[in-house]
């Protein structure tokens, strides 16, 4: 990086220093348990050789801070694969339901957006389609931190609510559907060629905004189609035609490269004998019950939380972690 010249070409330096980035997240808390190891023998050579007990509190936390590091490079390399290190797409289409469901796909990308909030990660909203009465028809966001990709990759499918619906005078209970899909975005190194004059058809329209200053004058909102698979992106959040077209390719790119990888985890799970992973749309992951019990619960990993209040607002961890290990564990 220190190099003359080394910024002349953005893209590729961008590159290095994205690989270098990754490296360091791999490099860094292994360099931190090496030296807490001779931490602790010292430690203990200073306890037995003393025979005092002052420094068992110093032990004791040490211990507890290595045995937390450990436990997050285990989790590092659950996500070994190369797009697992990168930003990520996250779409959300509200399902059946009516306005229970766009208001299910709006408690959804709030809930998404904590969790990135929490973490400290960046988030872009570049698509969103409000419903008619309350929520969302769909809503796209990208998201860049360490291994985003890598931690939201198992959200992709159905996420049902089970609740007394708020837009229902008699006070029944409802069930709502969404749907959520996870992309990485792998920028120029995802080897996915398109010919974007032959394969996709673009349609351009105007954005749509909050009202006054925000409202678009101009077609610059762009849609893509790819022919081939039907995939369809589309981006809207800047006033340039040109910044959302080149978002929108990148965001479609995102995609294809998903449904290859998903093409080959089916080829290899029929070789074993087992189930591939469920795509855009498919079988429920998550079940978020609010009425008459409250709980929530993965319908793949049997991960239970009984407070559904603090999952709503973010708190997604347990369950990234705990489809992360089962997806090691091979059950």
């Amino acid at each position: 990086m220190g190099a003359a010249g080394f910024w002349d070409n953005q893209e590729k330096a961008q590159a290095l220093v994205n690989e270098m980035q990754q490296l360091q997240l791999i490099v860094k808390p292994l360099t931190e348990l090496v030296t807490g190891a001779d931490d602790l023998e010292v430690l203990l050579e200073f306890i037995e050789e003393e025979g005092s007990a002052e420094s068992i509190p110093e032990l004791s936390a040490t211990g507890d801070r290595l045995s937390d590091l450990l436990d997050q490079l285990e989790l590092q390399a659950m996500m070994s694969a190369p797009e697992d290190g990168s930003a990520t797409y996250l779409s959300i289409q509200a399902g059946e339901g009516g306005t229970d469901s766009s208001d299910w796909a709006e408690m959804l990308l709030r809930m998404y957006l904590r969790w990135c909030e929490r973490r400290g990660f960046k988030v872009e909203l570049l698509d969103r389609s409000d419903a008619e009465e309350a929520g969302i028809r769909s809503a796209t966001i990208r998201i860049e931190g360490d291994y985003a990709y890598g931690y939201l990759k198992g959200e992709t499918g159905n996420h049902r609510l089970i609740r007394i619906s708020p837009f229902d005078s008699a006070g029944r209970r409802h069930t709502s559907f969404a749907a959520v899909d996870v992309s990485p975005d792998m920028g120029e190194i995802a080897e996915i060629e398109i010919n974007w004059d032959q394969d996709v058809r673009e349609d351009t329209y105007r954005a749509s905004g909050a009202g006054g200053q925000h409202i678009n004058k101009t077609d610059s909102a762009i849609r893509l189609t790819h022919l081939a698979t039907g995939v369809v992106v589309q981006c809207q959040n800047n006033r340039s035609q040109h910044k959302n077209r080149a978002e929108a390719r990148k965001m479609l790119k995102a995609k294809l490269f998903k449904i290859e990888e998903e093409k080959r985890d089916a080829e290899l799970a029929a070789k074993r004998g087992g189930k591939s992973k469920i795509g855009f749309g498919g079988q429920t992951v998550r079940n978020y019950v609010l009425h008459p019990e409250q709980y929530v619960k993965d319908a793949r990993t049997g991960y239970k939380a009984g407070n559904p209040g603090p999952i709503l607002d973010g708190d997604l961890d347990g369950f990234l972690e705990s489809f992360l290990r089962w997806g090691m564990s091979g059950d």
